[in-house]
């Protein structure tokens, strides 16, 4: 997981455009849009961050880094 990347997708593309992605990385196809990444599976987290990210951002009117650092909580809390 790379923040820049994450950081970039946010500034760039829309929840659309971000659930099309996963969709298409999930199906083993190309997205549409640019995502960073080594690897599809890295690109397919910084899809799903940046999606989550932008969700939090519109919904509960938060600013990105507090929108960051709910997903970096979430994920530390799904691996322990």
């Amino acid at each position: 997981m790379k923040l820049p990347a994450i950081k970039k997708a946010v500034e760039s593309y829309t929840v659309e455009e971000l659930n099309a992605a996963e969709h298409a990385l999930m199906e083993e196809q190309t997205p549409k849009i640019a995502i960073e990444g080594d690897d599809e599976g890295e690109q397919l987290t910084h899809v799903l961050a940046a999606a989550f990210i932008k969700e939090k951002m519109k919904n509960e009117g938060l600013d990105y880094l507090t929108a960051l650092r709910q997903y970096t909580l979430r994920v530390r809390t799904s691996i322990s």
